[in-house]
């Protein structure tokens, strides 16, 4: 995302000041009501099919440095294309692919810049950038998990967006799949500084915070409470 200030006006839409990269086209159709000369608007910035800069307001499902599932809407010999939310699809170069992407599926991508085309394309081969030294992440501290892999141990998943961990299929009781988003809490950093996941806190933690929260609901009702083994069980999960 950037901030970019008006600077001059068309008929075919507004053009940005870009600094360096000079005037940036936002077409008319993205051009917001309020718009007008010198007044600055938050804007996304990509090649479009004829790799001119171009802006628009629209927010993109991913975004350069992230991570999604997105699916193949066309493949050719030059790599595999993806439905990102823009008029441009986004490339996954055949260099890109763990294993070539078939049209009509879903994969989990990471999304970058290259550096000799300067623009953004993705990779299907997450390893190559992930960061695996183990950030700041505690035991059973909950985190968002994106499963983007099966694997013949577990399943594979993007841990906050930003590394790459492990669930073991023996510690799994729940149906996953490529794509799904759960939240899961760190199991433990290896020495090798990879990170085993769960998806449920440990059984003693878990009833160490089921034991507080009846303490807090007794004392909240004087020190008894309505709820008793003839409780229907709707109204005590609830």
């Amino acid at each position: 995302d950037k901030l970019l200030r008006v600077g001059k006006e068309t008929s075919i839409g507004v053009f940005l000041d870009g600094g360096s990269y000079g005037n940036i086209l936002l077409p008319k159709r993205y051009v917001p009501r309020d718009c007008q000369l010198d007044s600055w608007v938050k804007v996304f910035i990509y090649l479009d099919s004829e790799d001119r800069l171009i802006a628009t307001t629209a927010t993109p499902m991913v975004k350069v440095g992230e991570c999604a599932s997105l699916k193949v809407v066309a493949v050719s010999r030059f790599g595999a294309f993806l439905d990102w939310g823009l008029p441009k699809d986004l490339l996954v170069p055949r260099r890109e692919q763990a294993h070539l992407m078939q049209e009509g599926r879903s994969y989990v991508v990471y999304v970058y810049v290259d550096e000799k085309t300067e623009t953004i394309v993705a990779s299907y081969s997450l390893e190559l950038f992930s960061n695996e030294l183990g950030g700041d992440f505690v035991p059973q501290q909950a985190v968002d998990l994106l499963i983007y892999e099966r694997s013949e141990i577990g399943f594979k998943a993007v841990v906050d967006g930003t590394h790459l961990g492990l669930l073991y299929a023996n510690e799994v009781f729940q149906p996953l799949s490529v794509g799904q988003q759960v939240q899961g809490y760190i199991k433990g950093i290896r020495p090798d500084r990879r990170i085993d996941l769960a998806l449920q806190l440990p059984n003693t933690v878990v009833q160490d915070t089921l034991a507080q929260r009846i303490l807090d609901h007794l004392q909240a009702n004087g020190g008894s409470s309505a709820f008793s083994d003839k409780s229907a069980p709707e109204a005590i999960y609830r």
